[in-house]
């Protein structure tokens, strides 16, 4: 056993598929295969269910991956302490993100973050709220930023930063108002365009209206789109009007390319969270980044702790 097999068969169960993880370790599937085969081998057992639609663990695999996740990470350990000492710290941060946070929160911190370390890599994947979670729950990314909340036991939410919604509208369209302030009703009167589902921000928007009285059903919307740059042009050129992160439209009202209204007696407030696993034991840089954003962002943080192994043995 070594430690690239090791290396193969996290890969292989963080992606559920062989040849989702030979594209990861740049390897071809055969190779995969072979490396997972030689484990099985070794260990005179079966470490993973085959089939043609997804692969999981026999109970052998699980107890095999819970020592190649402690094996790996303290080979990460290890070398990020050598070269911590030599004063080089380098490595991967990989983050799931939903729109606004991946736009307007993130880039000064990692700005920040970049002049201290400079030869720390990000990689920044795009997602809904929902599918960021599926990806931090299957290890296939270590941290999120999302914007809303979904309740699951598993998952460690941090608050980030505050924001609210405020609608946006194209400058030439009438809409009577009171300092900037409509009434509800006159929703029913307006072309939308919205996020689609999965969004954070179109979760509050109906959950808002809905606790107001408000119709959803009876929304007029024009289109459905995956990004707030999108809607902000759409907007602009007066296809319609849409709730928008405030953060989000910052610019564009300042600079008198669209307007922003707010509803009367109604408000969309919400967060923006940091989210990881519970369960999740993180390597010396990832803490170190997990600090270092706590920081920034003046957030309670107590630091994980080193965990020492221990078999299931030796724990009854």
């Amino acid at each position: 056993m070594d430690l690239k097999q090791l290396e193969v068969f996290v890969a292989v169960v963080k992606h559920q598929s062989f040849s989702k993880a030979s594209r990861e370790l740049f390897l071809t599937q055969p190779t995969v295969s072979a490396h997972i085969q030689n484990l099985e081998n070794e260990l005179e057992t079966v470490l993973v269910n085959r089939s043609n639609k997804s692969i999981t663990l026999t109970e052998s695999g699980k107890i095999l991956y819970d020592h190649a996740i402690y094996i790996l990470n303290n080979c990460k350990r290890a070398i990020y302490d050598i070269k911590e000492y030599s004063g080089k710290i380098e490595g991967l941060i990989d983050i799931a993100c939903s729109s606004i946070p991946e736009t307007y929160i993130l880039p000064q911190f990692m700005k920040n973050f970049s002049s201290t370390y400079p030869d720390v890599k990000f990689s920044i994947s795009h997602y809904d709220s929902r599918f960021a979670i599926s990806e931090i729950l299957n290890e296939r990314v270590s941290f999120g930023l999302v914007g809303s909340k979904i309740n699951n036991p598993q998952i460690k939410y941090m608050n980030l930063i505050d924001d609210r919604l405020v609608l946006i509208a194209p400058n030439d369209l009438e809409i009577e108002n009171n300092n900037g302030e409509i009434e509800l009703d006159e929703l029913y009167n307006m072309n939308f365009i919205m996020r689609k589902e999965g969004s954070g921000t179109r979760d509050l928007i109906f959950k808002t209206l809905k606790k107001n009285g408000f119709s959803t059903s009876k929304m007029n919307i024009l289109a459905h789109v995956e990004s707030n740059e999108s809607i902000k042009e759409m907007v602009r050129m007066g296809l319609g009007v849409s709730f928008i992160s405030e953060i989000s439209a910052a610019e564009y009202i300042e600079s008198g390319k669209i307007k922003a209204y707010h509803i009367k007696n109604v408000e969309f407030l919400r967060k923006f969270y940091f989210i990881y696993s519970k369960k999740k034991t993180f390597t010396p840089l990832e803490n170190k980044f997990l600090n270092e954003l706590c920081e920034y962002f003046g957030i309670s943080h107590t630091p994980q702790k080193s965990k020492a192994h221990k078999s299931k043995k030796s724990e009854q």
